[in-house]
């Protein structure tokens, strides 16, 4: 009887090493490049991932990730099985205590897929400096590109994308958050930032206040997802559209580059008084340049109205 248990035991263990050889052959067979692999996961849909992803996913000696349960989650919804392989938490909390463990398995000449909660990572994500230190050791990186809820939503609003700066999510404390938008107001481009559901209203109602109400703008709010929404209109009918509604899921707002004003009708009595103070010790072209580059103007338009006021002195 004995004998018999002993036997019955050993028969699963030689399944389970022949299974694991047969994985592992499989998965050499895919094999990819050494080096650290940046890898794009869906936004929320997850037909989005990309056939590149799903091959690096499978084919990495090493999976690194912000959060292993959402990772696990990924992988089990594209049928990835582990096989035996690590699976490395990596976030802003123990990043310096993990990356000399990740840089020793490159340097060893093995693949690292690192993948973020959701999207491309280095947007909004702790992993750079893992990418920083992986250049300095003169280690290969490579990406596999998909999604990205900055450029989904600067398709779906409406608004210039030939200029554009992603601000990220501003602070959390109002005076922060105000200070951000101040430095960013004068920006000639659109701007793109992340907020959660809850800070929605509080941000729109500052960025009134600093941006002005008439910028067009865009709050595009589950992309990808069942609810996906896109409201626009100027900043102003934003504050007032969510100042009393609940936003949920995951959001991103769009605001569009300021209008283009001309310093000499908006602010003459400013440049005016600059361009005399500077004409008193430079000379036309010194004050032209000065207040071109203090206004930001066309140095020719300084430079015509430097000229006009030299010669009124005269």
């Amino acid at each position: 009887m004995a004998e018999k248990t002993e036997s019955k035991r050993r028969t699963p263990r030689k399944t389970r090493s022949a299974e694991a050889s047969v994985a592992a052959s499989q998965r050499d067979s895919q094999a990819i490049a050494p080096g650290l692999w940046l890898v794009a996961t869906p936004i929320g849909n997850m037909g989005d991932i990309t056939l590149r992803a799903v091959e690096v996913l499978r084919g990495a000696d090493v999976l690194a990730c912000e959060d292993t349960r959402r990772a696990r989650q990924l992988l089990s919804l594209l049928a990835i099985p582990l096989e035996g392989r690590q699976l490395i938490a990596y976030h802003d909390r123990n990043g310096a205590a993990q990356r000399p463990r990740l840089l020793e398995m490159l340097s060893g000449g093995q693949s690292v897929a690192y993948v973020s909660d959701a999207g491309t990572p280095m947007i909004a994500d702790p992993g750079y400096r893992l990418v920083e230190a992986a250049h300095a050791a003169e280690l290969p990186v490579h990406t596999a590109p998909g999604a990205s809820a900055v450029a989904a939503a600067l398709t779906l609003a409406g608004l210039p994308t030939d200029r554009f700066l992603f601000a990220g999510f501003l602070a959390q404390k109002r005076a922060a958050r105000l200070t951000a938008l101040k430095e960013i107001a004068t920006v000639k481009a659109t701007l793109v930032l992340f907020e959660s559901p809850r800070r929605l209203a509080e941000l729109l109602k500052d960025a009134v206040a600093v941006l002005g109400a008439d910028r067009q703008a865009a709050v595009v709010r589950e992309i990808t997802k069942l609810h996906e929404e896109v409201a626009r209109g100027s900043v102003g009918e934003l504050a007032v559209m969510f100042q009393d509604r609940e936003a949920r899921g995951e959001i991103v707002v769009v605001v569009g580059p300021p209008s283009k004003i001309d310093p000499l009708e908006d602010q003459p009595e400013r440049l005016d008084a600059r361009l005399h103070a500077l004409l008193a010790d430079l000379s036309v072209k010194d004050a032209a340049r000065t207040v071109a580059d203090e206004f930001g103007l066309p140095k020719r338009v300084a430079y015509a109205r430097a000229l006009e006021l030299s010669r009124d002195v005269q």
